[in-house]
Order: C-alpha cells, then structure tokens, then sequence
C-alpha cells in the first residue's frame, strides 16, 4: 500500500472518530506527498515518500525547538502531537549505537581518516541512514568519529 493510500484511509478513520488534530497532520501530509508526485511527475517511490516524510517531520522537529526557545507550551503540546502522527509513517528509529555501528563501518570502507574526509563519509552514510535515524545525530557522530 502507497504512502498516498495509506493516508487516505487514515484520514477516514480520524474522520470517523472526530479527531481533528490527527486528521490536520494527515492532510498536510497528503498535500506534500501530492505535491511532491506533481512535481516528479509520476507516483513517488518508497524513498520519495521518506523523503517527504523526513521533510516535514524535520520541519515540526525544528519548529519545536523554536517554540520551546520562546517559552510558547501552547504551540510546544500541539507540535509534540504532530510529530507524534508523522512518525507514525516513518520506518522503525536505529538507536544510537546501531547508528554508530553503521557510520564506523562506512568511515572503514571509505578509507577515512580526518576531518577532511567528513563529507565523503556524509555522503556514503546518508543513503544507509536515510529516515532510519536523525540527521544531527549522524553528523554529530560522524564529526566525532573523524576527530
């Protein structure tokens, strides 16, 4: 089932049950994945949707930390819920460690050895960790790694 479907029915089933916060976020969702298929021009693969979806979850992620930075816990709770319906579509979080795992194994593949190859080994890990994990995380751990 599409990402597209899948919201679709989601969207009946919070319809439904009168759940206007949850059915907001789905419709914003299904407008930026529509919007996404129009601009490619064919229906989006598997990794056109995570890249949509990691699209706007970064986008609520980085409009908490503002609204947290302004003291505003009205936005913050209703944020929190919005992120908490996005990840509902994203695939399965890579914990710290694993995620570490994966960028040793790249920085040894890719024969990396100092800050100047940070943006060899970014552009090596990203496709393996692509909406599996969070981007900070991946390049603060990755700056470590190098230094």
């Amino acid at each position: 089932m599409s990402l597209l479907e899948t919201l679709t029915a989601d969207m009946k089933t919070a319809m439904k049950a009168k759940d206007k916060d949850t059915l907001s976020v789905i419709r914003m969702l299904k407008a930026a994945a529509m919007n996404e298929q129009i601009s490619v021009g064919h229906d989006l693969t598997e990794e056109e949707e995570l890249s949509v979806l990691s699209r706007e979850l970064k986008q609520r992620k980085d409009s908490l930390a503002e609204f947290e930075k302004a003291d505003r816990e009205d936005l913050v709770s209703h944020n929190k819920m919005e992120i908490e319906v996005v990840e509902k579509y994203m695939p399965a979080q890579l914990t710290e460690e694993e995620v570490k795992q994966i960028i040793a194994d790249t920085v040894k593949a890719v024969g990396a050895e100092s800050k100047a190859d940070f943006g060899k080994v970014m552009s090596a890990v990203m496709p393996k960790l692509k909406g599996q994990a969070d981007g900070k995380l991946v390049n603060q751990t990755v700056k470590d790694l190098l230094a």
